[in-house]
């Protein structure tokens, strides 16, 4: 649906990538599609999250690994291409990349335990708190 390619990660070593999940390891095969288009083979972390991520807030896509991804169930180290300028790779060109599940579980992924709904304020709320905001004293 959506992809960025934050800042931090010198655009092409990092991506996240948003979603509409349809199939079990729908998110690996979106990961392995990347490392295999162009350019896009150098990029060493991706991270899939759900349509609804903001993939452009790293705060948000940083939350839902938190909240969705279990670190052996969900992460995918691969060896291959890498940017000759990568000084981390133990090669010249070459090392291991990482991509990470980050989006909400589905029958056929392993043992799927119930989500829950994410809490969110009412625009209600957000108008009182920000009305109030400088009384809270933050």
């Amino acid at each position: 649906i959506d992809y960025h390619l934050p800042m931090f990660g010198a655009f092409h070593n990092c991506v996240f990538i948003k979603i509409k999940k349809e199939y079990p390891y729908q998110a690996r095969k979106v990961m392995h599609s990347i490392w295999g288009a162009g350019q896009m083979m150098f990029t060493k972390f991706i991270i899939v999250v759900d349509d609804d991520v903001n993939v452009h807030d790293e705060q948000d896509v940083l939350f839902h690994v938190g909240a969705n991804a279990d670190p052996r169930r969900d992460t995918v180290i691969v060896d291959g291409p890498l940017d000759i300028l990568d000084h981390a790779s133990p090669y010249h060109g070459a090392g291991s990349k990482m991509g990470i599940d980050a989006t909400r579980k589905i029958v056929g992924e392993g043992i799927v335990r119930e989500w829950p709904g994410e809490l969110v304020m009412t625009d209600e709320i957000k108008t009182l708190v920000d009305r109030r905001w400088s009384e809270y004293g933050f």
